[in-house]
């Protein structure tokens, strides 16, 4: 008995199905946005390997967030002050309850957080 191969996929390429939706607009920017405390890493975190595989360095804009992807950037804004830095996600955390983001020093110290050590910000996905 003899089977025949069909061939969806070159299908679905003609038809406009190639992992876009219908109508999407590819300029649309995302409107993530959330609130809460950062705070920023503890210097005995410098040259160790993140969850993304990464080595932390302290003196780069980089930023650990829970859920957001490895390299996504993001605007963090100290609600306190309106400093504002964007930084890459390289590492998982904050798991303290209330922080959505620890800073590297350097981003840490672009918001004037370095003495208070926690601070209220905003933070936004940057495309």
């Amino acid at each position: 008995m003899r089977t025949r191969l069909v061939v969806v996929p070159l299908l679905v390429g003609l038809m406009g199905g190639c992992g876009e939706k219908q109508g999407a607009d590819p300029k649309a920017k995302s409107t993530f946005s959330q609130e809460g405390q950062a705070s920023y890493y503890a210097r005995s975190f410098h040259g160790e390997k993140t969850a993304s595989g990464e080595i932390f360095n302290q003196n780069e804009l980089v930023a650990a967030h829970k859920t957001l992807r490895f390299g996504t950037r993001v605007k963090v804004t100290n609600l306190d002050n309106g400093k504002q830095v964007t930084v890459r996600i390289v590492d998982r955390g904050p798991f303290e309850p209330g922080r959505i983001i620890d800073l590297s020093r350097v981003a840490a110290g672009k918001l004037d957080l370095l003495e208070d050590g926690i601070v209220r910000v905003k933070i936004e996905k940057v495309e």
